[in-house]
């Protein structure tokens, strides 16, 4: 791939994650617009209106696949923590601003280390040490314990960025052993399954204003997740991954612009800080040893979207069925 090609699809790539992750951000924001309505209902409708659009492509997609997986447990746990990664996130965006949730959400790659050496026996070196403390030191910035009230919206997001955590270890423990269309739909079955029964308890009555907006939630994720797969498979990841950090500046600006929120310098500088840290992980995972980056997709920790192929994946993929092509 001469030199000119590599720089066009690398800002490709950027380009494609960076009106993603707004989409993502958009989304984000009318979740955060909506009132009155119970967090169960409001994911239920949500789920639903992005798991339609899929089962069409589904239904008129004409590849043959297994809808079987190989290794039940671990898709059931992928299953149980996209739920509750949901119900958590979509309690925190209703009740905290969008800066301070992503603040805690992006402290998600600490957890990942962390979990990373006792469940996939990674070694931890000087530099990631590093990163988690700052990372650590960066979520009591935003925390600030002691000094603010730690409220059930603050442990909600911290709930989410570890159920994140977890879906990635699961992700990674799955490797390629699972079609990527598995990965999808038995967790947005499974929340529509579990928000569909709870919603039938809490049911408040709704505008159609609301229902829009719910319908506009399901197609923007859909939307963003597709421009993420199409970023992941323009460039390679370390080009890509680090753009999920310009969700913080669309934060500031529909914060400002939608819901009159100010922004708190302490929230900032704890969010600069947890920055820092997740560029750091970033740096040692895309360059130092590439094996599968931390923040490789941004929405399937939460709606059981797409898990996206990078360009070195699919080198990798390719490489392999050569090989057992040309193999005797």
């Amino acid at each position: 791939m001469t030199p000119d090609v590599t720089t066009n699809n690398a800002l490709k790539g950027v380009g494609l994650s960076l009106v993603g992750f707004a989409i993502f951000s958009l989304h984000d924001a009318v979740i955060k617009s909506i009132e009155g309505i119970p967090v169960f209902q409001v994911a239920f409708f949500a789920v639903l209106f992005s798991f339609v659009p899929f089962t069409l492509f589904l239904a008129f997609d004409g590849a043959e696949r297994s809808m079987r997986p190989r290794l039940p447990l671990f898709v059931a746990l992928r299953c149980l923590f996209t739920v509750v990664g949901l119900l958590s996130v979509f309690y925190a965006f209703g009740k905290l601003p969008l800066s301070e949730v992503y603040s805690l959400l992006f402290a998600a790659p600490i957890l990942i280390t962390l979990l990373a050496i006792p469940i996939l026996g990674e070694r931890i070196r000087l530099i990631r040490w590093f990163a988690i403390v700052l990372g650590l030191i960066g979520v009591l910035i935003v925390l600030r314990p002691g000094t603010a009230e730690l409220r059930l919206e603050h442990l909600a997001a911290v709930a989410a960025a570890a159920c994140v955590a977890c879906n990635s270890i699961v992700t990674r423990k799955i490797g390629s052993r699972e079609h990527s269309v598995t990965l999808i739909i038995y967790p947005m079955l499974t929340n529509v399954v579990v928000t569909g029964v709870a919603t039938v308890f809490v049911y408040v009555p709704m505008s159609g204003e609301v229902l829009l907006k719910l319908c506009g939630i399901g197609i923007l994720s859909v939307i963003g997740q597709s421009l993420m797969i199409q970023a992941y498979r323009s460039s390679e990841a370390q080009f890509v991954a680090p753009m999920q950090y310009s969700q913080m500046l669309w934060a500031l600006i529909y914060g400002a612009w939608i819901f009159n929120e100010s922004a708190d310098r302490t929230v900032l500088l704890g969010s600069a800080v947890i920055v820092c840290s997740g560029l750091l992980f970033l740096w040692r995972e895309l360059v130092a040893s590439v094996k599968q980056p931390v923040l490789r997709t941004r929405n399937v920790r939460l709606a059981g979207g797409p898990q996206a192929q990078s360009m070195e994946t699919d080198r990798l993929s390719s490489q392999r069925k050569d090989a057992s092509k040309s193999g005797p």
